[in-house]
């Protein structure tokens, strides 16, 4: 067996960057940015009002003071005029502030009589003036790669870019294994279960950026199996699920190497997940994820998630850990890194008793991974601990 560090170099080692393409805006949110891009105007393009007021010349305001008003500055209708001595302009949030101008007292500051106003004696601060450009000016850039979140897209919609270079979304094809399983909705055998780890799988796949394809169940035989790999020629990255092991059915090894597979490793020192698989198999990195369903989610957090990262040119990184106090004694760890489901509390970290890697409900319930070093010994409780946030 190989540490879960060394699993996850040789992964990454796997890793093919996707091609660029051109996509909409609109269509750019969880996308990755390929290549720098330079906004096309300033924001805001001219100097603008942040507060509902009037806008007259800083000099001349003082408590007291009168201004004729001579006209209106709203958001896409400015005042084309200039603001002389003794004038002012009725201007809103996000109006031009007018030639002449370099005030906005704010409305609460004044008190108006037809088209005169009077500062207040309660005459606050200002300018309340945004300067052009203040935001970005035309040529600053967004630099890639980035993940685009929504508060990207908006930015790159204010710098009036209409499209993006980003990197193509890798295919993933999950492949569940096994003749005990079937989709949900069917109704099971008596000694058959339903398939769960391969949507909890597209979901994480999907929330990173990635397009996955669930591929028909393969069955415990040869040819079935033969056909799935078939359907998923087409694919970045092959995932099965289960099969990987070394029993009498698991036979996802043996059939991927007769197609071909050039295998990188088998087995990591961890729990849970001890039986997981990857290699290469024609011009697919591959993986293949053990079959407990708690053992697949983990492992596609650890391993799968930073591979889709890498192809989709971001750094390559594991998972971030964290610390935290320990809300609760725990016994020594075994010869395996083991990530250990845990709820997060105000005060620090919560182990789950049972950790049983077929119980998805404790899997469901958790928000962290507790990671125990192999060899570990017993922590008591207030201890910081590592754990990788879910």
């Amino acid at each position: 067996m190989i540490s879960v560090e060394t699993a996850l170099e040789k992964i990454l080692a796997l890793a093919t960057v996707t091609e660029v393409e051109t996509a909409p805006l609109a269509d750019a949110a969880g996308r990755v940015l390929a290549q720098d891009v330079a906004a096309r105007r300033d924001q805001p393009p001219f100097p603008s009002s942040a507060m509902d007021g009037y806008a007259l010349r800083a000099a001349e305001a003082a408590v007291g003071a009168r201004f004729d008003v001579v006209g209106t500055s709203a958001a896409g209708h400015g005042f084309a005029g200039t603001v002389g001595p003794g004038q002012a302009v009725r201007i809103f949030t996000g109006a031009p502030v007018p030639d002449g101008a370099d005030r906005v007292v704010i409305q609460e500051d004044v008190t108006r009589d037809g088209d005169r106003i009077t500062l207040s004696d309660t005459l606050g601060g200002g300018p309340h003036v945004r300067p052009l450009g203040v935001d970005f000016r035309t040529g600053d850039t967004v630099a890639a790669p980035r993940l685009l979140r929504p508060e990207d897209v908006a930015l790159l919609a204010a710098m009036n870019i209409p499209e993006i270079p980003v990197r193509r979304r890798p295919v993933v094809a999950l492949i569940a294994t096994g003749d005990e399983l079937v989709m949900p909705g069917e109704t099971p055998a008596p000694d058959q279960i339903i398939a769960s780890n391969s949507f909890g799988l597209k979901a994480m796949l999907e929330a990173a950026g990635a397009e996955a394809r669930l591929l028909p169940i393969a069955r415990d035989n040869a040819a079935s199996l033969k056909t799935a790999f078939a359907l998923a020629e087409e694919a970045d990255l092959i995932v099965t699920i289960g099969g990987a092991s070394v029993g009498d059915h698991d036979l996802v090894a043996p059939v991927a190497e007769e197609l071909g597979l050039e295998r990188a490793f088998y087995k990591v020192a961890m729990r849970p997940g001890k039986p997981l698989m990857a290699g290469r198999l024609g011009g697919a990195a591959m993986l293949g994820l053990p079959g407990n369903p708690v053992s697949a989610m983990v492992c596609g957090q650890l391993f799968m998630l930073p591979l889709v990262r890498a192809m989709m040119g971001l750094p390559h990184s594991p998972a971030p850990r964290r610390s935290r106090p320990l809300e609760a004694d725990i016994g020594p760890n075994g010869p395996r890194e083991h990530y250990m489901r845990a709820r997060l509390t105000e005060t620090g970290i919560a182990a789950f008793d049972s950790q049983d890697s077929s119980l998805l409900t404790v899997l469901a319930e958790a928000d962290a991974l507790l990671v125990r070093p192999p060899g570990d010994g017993a922590r008591k409780a207030g201890t910081l601990v590592d754990y990788i946030a879910l």
